[in-house]
């Protein structure tokens, strides 16, 4: 590009003055140089031309098409001390001649310009997301891959268009509200979460900044929005509770053990949203004939250790976990827990099953991290929070690792593996 641009220079017997520049700052100097220099132009029709293989030779000198007298400025302002006067015919074939400092303007401004808009543009559009996890960055890398995967399909790029700042909550739910306060000193364009008490913590900090919770249970019961179709507020995204699922569930387990019927239950007391479901798991276990003792709350390792020992002093046959994103922070613990005593579970989440537990029935949540996406562009784009309806899901993912069915000595029916969406082996 620089050596097209000096070849024309020479050709045009100007002289040509390169000026460096990487950023804002550098671009602001550059054109102070120039406009001191006296260029009194600035147009990139010239040098477009001769980049795209115009030759120097062919292109006429253009004549101005605005005409000042003497040594009068733009805008019908006098001149300036500084100022030149255009050089101009007084009739017949002579034409004018454009001065050429003017074209030094145009090959500085052609080199320039361009790329100024360019970040200037870009600094416009860089609009700040703050992700606010319930665990850690290594423990939900796969619904972070799954969101910013969203996001490129809408045409966000990290760095060019949008931030996304993270902030980890490492299985502590009490760290919310701080977390949400930082988000909200950050100027985030929209905050996005999961789980009922980040968006409690959310929904209490601010009433303006857009919040959208890429997988959450009961919004309603827990207070989160008004209704599914209109949340109205600040806040909406997908909600994961299904009426019919702690249904499902407990018929799940019915079939991998026939003949069992006690069930140990293990829940999060710190999470608000496990009130309404453990009524609902009651209730699908009494039209099942089903037996839900112990019921276990635990929110750290040491009430995880305490309620294993209670779940075996109760001989309980089985278990389930209750989904509660606290708790799958704890998936590791929680699989060799259950490993250790030969307990069969079925987990929440699918990342239960991926570090070695028995088998998972949930929505895709990768698939709902995705989602989110959407969510957050519309709002980028405009829309109100409260005019975008929560999406509950429609399709469930059923995954089952065969080797810790193989080291409890349970053997899988048939019927169970074909309605399987993942087999780990």
């Amino acid at each position: 590009m620089l050596k097209g641009a000096e070849v024309a220079a020479r050709v045009l017997g100007l002289h040509l003055q390169f000026v460096e520049a990487r950023g804002p700052v550098d671009f602001q100097r550059a054109f102070s140089d120039m406009a001191r220099a006296r260029a009194d132009a600035l147009t990139v029709s010239y040098v477009d031309k001769i980049l795209k293989e115009a030759h120097p030779g062919d292109l006429p000198i253009e004549q101005p098409t605005q005409v000042r007298a003497g040594n009068q400025r733009e805008n019908r302002q006098g001149p300036g001390p500084d100022d030149s006067a255009i050089a101009t015919a007084t009739g017949g074939s002579r034409n004018r001649v454009m001065d050429r400092r003017a074209l030094l303007g145009t090959l500085a401004g052609g080199l320039l310009a361009a790329p100024f808009a360019a970040e200037a543009q870009t600094a416009k559009k860089l609009y700040r997301i703050v992700y606010l996890g319930n665990s850690s960055a290594a423990l939900e890398s796969d619904l972070v891959d799954s969101f910013r995967q969203g996001l490129r399909n809408l045409d966000y790029v990290e760095g060019r268009n949008v931030v996304i700042d993270y902030r980890w909550a490492e299985g502590r739910n009490d760290l919310f509200p701080a977390l949400v306060a930082e988000a909200v000193r950050l100027k985030a364009d929209v905050i996005v979460t999961s789980g009922t008490p980040a968006a409690l913590a959310a929904k209490e900090a601010t009433r303006t900044t857009p919040i959208v919770i890429a997988a959450m249970g009961d919004p309603i019961s827990a207070g989160v929005v008004a209704s599914l179709a209109r949340p109205g507020g600040n806040i909406t995204g997908l909600a994961s509770m299904s009426p019919e699922i702690d249904g499902k569930r407990l018929e799940l387990l019915t079939e991998l053990l026939p003949g069992v019927s006690r069930i140990a239950i293990l829940w999060n007391p710190t999470n608000p949203a496990n009130a309404a479901r453990l009524r609902n798991i009651q209730q699908a276990a009494t039209i099942l004939r089903l037996k839900l003792d112990p019921m276990v709350g635990a929110a750290d390792s040491q009430a995880l250790e305490n309620g294993f020992q209670a779940i075996v002093a109760a001989r309980a046959q089985a278990l389930v976990v209750e989904p509660d994103r606290g708790l799958l922070a704890h998936r590791v613990q929680i699989v060799a827990l259950t490993a250790r005593r030969r307990l069969p579970t079925l987990y929440p989440y699918r990342e239960f099953v991926q570090v070695g537990g028995l088998v998972s029935y949930a929505p895709s949540y990768p698939a709902m991290f995705r989602r989110a996406a959407t969510y957050v562009d519309k709002i980028l784009k405009g829309v109100k929070p409260s005019d975008l309806p929560i999406e509950q899901p429609t399709t469930f993912e059923l995954v089952i690792n065969s080797k810790t069915a193989e080291a409890q000595s349970l053997s899988i029916p048939p019927s169970v593996l074909a309605r399987a969406d993942q087999v780990i082996e």
